[in-house]
């Protein structure tokens, strides 16, 4: 409890402008679902340096995203529900702005290094609000035609990547493996800015499909050109979560080493569930990837906080990616209560603080991956136990993950109570936004 209260008043000080700033990392690996993760229960994989910093931090069990890339880098970045900005996949609106914007203004240095796919203007990181950038999917699709009479593409993320930096496009040949190179660039730019503050995002490459060998694992190959599949072996899915998790702890090291633990936030998480030719074992069970999918195996993600004066805590509040940019702008000192932008996020930073708070009592989903609301739109508004779809469907997702079985008929009165206040939340959103 002391720890918890020191760091609630090293907090306090920054709003006020006499402690010194907190720097900030978010680290979103891609394709990465809560049940991959072993301080969550996984039984598949390790992951010694995410559990590393759930013991010395805070992990939440109930983070929620959504079901696939693209709208999840929208709504994490701008602290809005897709129903408020998203267009299609593949893009951000160069009107929207950013955490990287306004922390930028709170005089942050910014970088951004790890997938990009939103948007190729080679000044759309800058445009953003990150200073610095290393991306995949960037000003190129990120894949090479293969040639000589073939038909086909090579996927360039890993090996012999194709990258932008800031903008300019680069070729590697000898070797070299994208995750690594994103990782050198974030460590370096640690160290550059370590008189801080600074604010770094990490959207990583790895752990999205093809499912190719790593450095040092079986088959790898360093004059490969490429995956010349989209999917590849899920084998190796694997030795590329060990990878990731490696790359995890590179960062934490490069914080300690650049004496920045004491006032520096690191915040790890997933893009959306695994995807599905992956099955996991989690807690006993066996989990199946739901990438793309509504349910809690495609949404569900993890969400571990390193912070100074956290030690190995778990917090069951509802967490969405909404809630990002309020909690990174509130540790930051931004206040965000008298801007004309209209976000739809809660800060969790008082859970990180260790503060008592008024957590949420819902999430809320709008979901369409084409952006066209007449082909793939779903919603939906959840408590931690029960989730109503905005088609009527009704589910107690403790009792059924998986939703085969809608709740019908007789209701209970706690249930009856539930689907009311979902159903609010569904109609005020509707009226709210109208989309």
């Amino acid at each position: 409890m002391i720890r918890l209260f020191l760091f609630s008043l090293l907090a306090v000080g920054i709003s006020h402008g006499t402690a010194k700033p907190l720097n900030l990392i978010l680290i979103m690996a891609d394709d990465l679902g809560h049940e991959t993760i072993t301080c969550n229960g996984g039984e598949s994989y390790e992951t010694p340096n995410i559990d590393r910093m759930a013991a010395e931090g805070l992990r939440f069990e109930h983070c929620y995203s959504q079901p696939i890339c693209t709208p999840t880098r929208v709504q994490i970045m701008t602290g809005k529900y897709n129903d408020r900005n998203y267009t299609r996949f593949g893009e951000l609106k160069r009107g929207e702005r950013t955490f990287a914007h306004l922390l930028k203004e709170k005089g942050y240095a910014t970088a951004i290094a790890g997938k990009w796919q939103l948007g190729k203007e080679a000044d759309s990181a800058q445009h953003f609000g990150f200073e610095k950038s290393l991306l995949w999917q960037h000003t190129r699709t990120g894949r090479m035609p293969m040639g000589n009479g073939k038909k086909g593409v090579y996927d360039k993320r890993f090996e012999n990547p194709y990258l932008e930096r800031n903008g300019v496009e680069e070729e590697y040949n000898n070797g070299e493996y994208g995750p690594d190179l994103c990782t050198d660039f974030i460590c370096e730019f640690i160290e550059e800015n370590k008189d801080g503050p600074f604010l770094v995002y990490y959207p990583m490459i790895l752990t999205h499909c093809p499912f190719w060998p790593v450095p040092g694992g079986q088959d790898w190959d360093p004059k490969s050109p490429g995956s010349p599949t989209y999917k590849g072996d899920a084998k190796y899915f694997r030795d590329m979560v060990h990878y990731m998790d490696k790359l995890v702890g590179r960062i934490v090291e490069q914080v300690e080493k650049s004496g920045l633990s004491d006032n520096t936030v690191i915040i790890f998480t997933g893009d959306n569930g695994t995807d599905r030719p992956v099955v996991s074992k989690w807690r006993g069970i066996e989990v199946a990837g739901a990438k793309g999918q509504t349910i809690d195996d495609g949404c569900r993600v993890p969400l571990v906080v390193r912070a100074p004066g956290l030690k190995g805590n778990a917090c069951h509040n509802l967490v969405d990616f909404t809630d990002v940019l309020p909690t990174l702008c509130d540790l930051a000192g931004v206040d965000l209560a008298n801007r004309k932008e209209s976000f739809d996020g809660q800060s969790f930073a008082p859970q990180i603080r260790g503060e008592l708070t008024e957590p949420r009592d819902h999430t809320y989903c709008w979901y369409s991956r084409s952006g066209d609301v007449k082909k793939d739109l779903k919603v939906f508004a959840r408590t931690r136990r029960y989730k109503l779809y905005r088609d009527g469907r009704f589910f107690d997702v403790s009792k059924d993950r998986l939703e085969k079985n809608p709740l019908q008929g007789d209701l209970t009165g706690e249930q009856k109570v539930k689907k009311a206040r979902l159903q609010a939340v569904l109609d005020r959103r509707l009226r709210e936004v109208g989309r």
